[in-house]
């Protein structure tokens, strides 16, 4: 049974505090505890107040959002949403932010149209209760050291892999196992774009693979990741001379897109060699697409959902039968390039 989430605000603006009082305390479960103004104020309020969560404003007069996070993860540790804007620069940040421990990262709402206030209501209103019942690192976790990486010889199977809420991180963890020669991969993120652009961005550097936002037409060959994280389209692989990737308009599934139900779907249903993972992630999307390529004989794995950021996905996963057991992020990485490995 989930728990309600007990919010402090933390902005240096008035304004924008008021804002997200006003949004939280109009989601379900959802009750706001108080509000700060900067770290100072917020390091006060905490023993006094015991929320459960955080949202906490990236920029911040003084000491900012960014370093209270990390002050709060060393000494502390607690769920934090981070506030930011869609920016280049709030995009980097809020991928440090990921790197030092906060659960999400939100876009703050300049300016929205009735209609798209609702949907932030209920955006943040989940992503704030999501949060309260999450897993927090009890420290800052130091990016994944690449260190040597045995030769991969590749048995056809195509990787493909669904991840919302808490997926950046654990994609980061899994594709530091990752060779230059990786199995084709394909990844259904549910996630802000410009936030995934960034990320994108980042894994290309870093990695000796290949990783791109995935396009319609796009091919999906050994040695690239493809990243479709369009919130308008779903994305599919289409079997021909050579495995082709699909960005389809077309309804959410179970409320998701790009699903990866229906990613995992096609597959099992096209017969393609391949690999399916349910990563962190909100609600269920993955878990009825995962059980339909487990029972056309393909390999299934599950992040565990006690070691998960946001374990409802994986649980969920489990639940319906896609995977016996689970595994954790270096586990599961040893165990996916193993299944997509000749013998």
């Amino acid at each position: 049974m989930m728990r309600d989430a007990r919010v402090l605000v933390v902005d240096d603006s008035a304004a924008m505090r008021a804002l997200f009082s006003d949004i939280l305390d109009q989601a379900r479960g959802v009750t706001v505890v108080g509000t700060a103004r900067d770290a100072a104020d917020a390091r006060k309020q905490i023993p006094e107040l015991k929320p459960n969560v955080l949202t906490l404003d990236v920029e911040m007069p003084g000491m900012s959002g960014i370093e209270f996070l990390a002050e709060i993860m060393e000494e502390q540790p607690m769920p934090v949403v981070m506030l930011s804007s869609l920016t280049q620069s709030g995009a980097e940040t809020s991928l440090k932010a990921f790197e030092l421990g906060a659960v999400e990262c939100f876009p703050k709402p300049l300016r929205a149209t009735p209609e798209q206030f609702n949907q932030i209501v209920a955006d943040l209103g989940k992503i704030v209760l999501a949060a309260a019942n999450s897993n927090v690192r009890d420290k800052p976790r130091p990016a994944a050291e690449r260190g040597d990486i045995a030769p991969f010889n590749w048995n056809g199977r195509i990787v493909a892999i669904g991840a919302s809420m808490g997926g950046i991180d654990a994609l980061t963890t899994l594709f530091a196992a990752y060779p230059a020669n990786c199995p084709p991969t394909v990844v259904a993120l549910q996630a802000e774009p410009a936030l995934v652009q960034t990320f994108i961005a980042k894994l290309d550097r870093e990695l000796p693979c290949d990783v791109a936002a995935a396009s319609d037409g796009m091919a999906l060959e050994q040695g690239t990741i493809a990243i479709a994280f369009d919130p308008a389209r779903h994305v599919v692989v289409e079997s021909s001379d050579t495995l082709r990737l699909r960005l389809v308009d077309r309804e959410r599934v179970e409320g998701a897109r790009p699903s990866a139900t229906l990613l995992f779907g096609t597959l099992a249903r096209a017969g393609m060699p391949a690999a399916g993972v349910v990563l962190s992630g909100t609600g269920s999307d993955g878990s009825r697409g995962l059980k339909l390529m487990r029972d056309a004989g393909m390999a299934t794995l599950v992040q565990d959902p006690s070691t998960a950021t946001v374990g409802e996905a994986p649980a969920a996963a489990l639940a319906a039968g896609g995977a016996d057991e689970a595994h954790t992020l270096d586990a599961l990485a040893g165990a996916l390039l193993t299944a997509c490995a000749a013998a």
